[in-house]
Order: structure tokens, then sequence, then C-alpha cells
């Protein structure tokens, strides 16, 4: 049962330190290197890209309720419009005019 225990807790402690120190090092390299003029000017388009695909998404969403909306009117203007259904005294005295 040697193996159970191993690394042990100090081994394991050690491990985790180091490896958030070497993440923590590569953040700071990283946000440290130089931008290059083109770099940033493709990332601002693609940002710009990307939110005026997501505006066209939402004006669509958008087009699409109203629509739905203007839809549901309809048909309840419709149905609105139907004359309700003659009561059995009407009906009974159609059968007997005929």
């Amino acid at each position: 049962m040697a193996g159970y225990k191993e690394p042990g807790l100090d081994a394991r402690r050690d491990a985790s330190a180091n490896a958030r120190a070497k993440a923590i090092e590569a953040l700071k390299a990283k946000a440290k290197a130089p931008v290059d003029p083109a770099v940033l000017a493709e990332r601002i388009a693609k940002a710009e890209a990307k939110e005026k695909a997501e505006a066209e998404k939402r004006a669509a969403a958008k087009q699409r309720r109203e629509e739905e909306l203007a839809e549901k009117a309809r048909i309840a203007a419709e149905k609105a419009n139907v004359p309700p259904p003659p009561s059995d005294e009407e009906l009974e005295a159609k059968r007997k005019a005929e």
C-alpha cells in the first residue's frame, strides 16, 4: 500500500504552486507582448463584423416577432368578424320556413 499515498501532500502542493506560478508568468508575458498594428486592426475588424452580425440577427428576430404578432392580430380579427352560430330557436324558425 505504499503507492496509495504517492505523491504525498507536500509533492502535490509544490506541483500545484509551480503550475500556478508558470501559468501566471505566461499570462504576464502575453499581456506585455507588443501588439502589431495589423493584428490590432484585424481584431477590431472581426469585432465589428461580429457586432454587425449580432445586430442583423436581433433585427431579424424582432421582425419575426412583429410578423407573428400581426398574424395573431389578423386571426383574432377574423374570429371577431365571424357571426355567432345560430341558436336553436333560429334553426327551428329556418326549418319551419323551408
